[in-house]
């Protein structure tokens, strides 16, 4: 017999550590060979570990949220072959999304018989021939007039479940009420009070923060800790916009993508980077340097059924409406399904975020650190507008935009988004080359 030690490959270059996310297998299991043993993520990219060899799984090392450095042995192999050990090198993969599962066909499940009402007590005489105890759930369970017996703390616990202690059989000393008579009493068929789906719902689940919604979780706090923001908020009569884009939309010639008002902000960022190139930077806090870039690399924050991902659009200022379009498309179907690679998640110099029909009125993005800024898409609605004689209805959106305050200042911060409203007010500026 021999024995296959698999340890956590290089995951990229430069990369030295990856969390794992996903075991496949357990100590004891045979596996077969490029059978997929494990799924680690580094950056945003998940990849899995397949086996190079068929055996039996004896060692695992690791949880579920670990942060493995590369080298680190994490599986051991009992194998047909001779004794001894031997690291195995492994090929990793992009991890693709789970199939989902197909609806098993089953009978109708069995109908539960109703529980019987729970059993009362008859009747006891006490002194003075009162009767204190139920009287098998028929009728109120004491006389008319007569004043139950219950502690304060039952008391209060059945006005707030809106109960009627006059019709609550007590099972305690003299007809005392309990908390279990009140226990009962709700349970029991036919019994006034809150209903079951009304019950207080005491469950606690503590779910654990890994893979991607860990990076994210530690991504927001790094850019709101380490980022004085300043949001701006302006509106944009998106009439005429709309109005172009139904006719591109309704003339297109095969092969060309359609469009949505994305690629014409994409197009707008651009033509606005290009008089206010601050705005295009990274800013290395650290080691106190803005990094200005001359290509625009826009990040597309996309949410996916993972959590959030913003896939990279590399040299937008390269490319046409239609080309930013088909970009778009293919960078986040990549990022739904889980086949979008490290450096397509990366390298952004400026952020898009939009919610869609979701997106509100106002919104405070936050910045994608080490970037300057991010530009907020909010949701478009009929609105009335002032003409300057009459209020007539215009298709207004608001955009939502957040600075780094350290080095942009608010006058530049509202310039930027004034030249965003003014070309997407007046669209041809767009297409215009200067």
């Amino acid at each position: 017999m021999g024995e296959k030690i698999i340890k956590l490959p290089d995951v990229g270059e430069g990369v030295a550590e990856a969390e794992l996310v996903e075991w496949h297998v357990n100590v004891g299991d045979i596996v077969r060979e490029d059978m997929v043993l494990a799924a680690v993520m580094t950056g945003k990219a998940t990849v899995e570990i397949p086996s190079p060899v068929e055996g039996e799984v004896t060692f695992r090392h690791g949880e579920i949220g670990d942060v493995i450095a590369t080298g680190t042995v994490i599986l051991k192999i009992r194998t047909a072959g001779e004794a001894g050990e031997e690291d195995a090198e492994v090929e990793l993969s992009p991890a693709e999304p789970a199939p989902k599962p197909e609806p098993e066909r089953t009978s109708p499940p069995p109908v539960e018989k109703p529980k019987p009402a729970a059993e009362i007590i008859p009747p006891k005489s006490v002194a003075g021939g009162a009767v204190k105890n139920g009287n098998g759930g028929h009728g109120a369970p004491r006389a008319e007039g007569e004043r139950p017996l219950a502690p304060p703390a039952v008391r209060l616990r059945a006005k707030e479940a809106g109960i009627d202690l006059r019709q609550v059989p007590g099972s305690g000393p003299a007809g005392r009420i309990t908390h279990e008579d009140i226990d009962a009493f709700l349970s029991r068929e036919g019994g006034s009070g809150i209903a079951p789906g009304l019950q207080p719902n005491k469950k606690i689940e503590e779910i654990k923060v890994v893979g991607l919604r860990r990076r994210i979780a530690e991504k927001m706090a790094l850019s709101k800790s380490r980022i004085p923001h300043i949001t701006y908020v302006e509106e944009v009569d998106m009439t005429a916009l709309e109005e172009l884009r139904g006719r591109l939309n309704g003339n297109l010639k095969p092969g060309k993508p359609k469009l949505t008002i994305l690629p014409f902000l994409m197009r707008a960022t651009v033509k606005a980077i290009a008089e206010q190139p601050g705005i295009n930077a990274h800013y290395d806090d650290e080691a106190g340097v803005i990094r200005q870039f001359g290509g625009v690399h826009i990040g597309i924050a996309a949410q996916t059924a993972a959590g959030l991902m913003v896939p990279v659009v590399r040299h937008a200022e390269a490319r046409d409406i239609f080309d930013c379009a088909r970009e778009v498309g293919r960078l986040s179907e990549a990022a739904k399904n889980g086949t979008a690679l490290r450096e397509e998640l990366s390298g952004s110099t400026i952020t898009i975020s939009s919610l869609g029909a979701m997106g509100g009125i106002v919104s405070t993005p936050v910045i994608n650190h080490p970037e300057v800024a991010i530009i907020g898409v909010n949701k478009m609605a009929i609105r009335p507008h002032w003409d300057g004689t009459q209020f007539v209805p215009r298709k207004m959106m608001n955009l939502s935009s957040s600075f780094d305050h350290r080095v942009i200042d608010g006058w530049d911060a509202a310039t930027f988004v004034q030249r965003l409203k003014a070309l997407l007010e007046t669209p041809a500026l767009i297409f215009v080359e200067e």
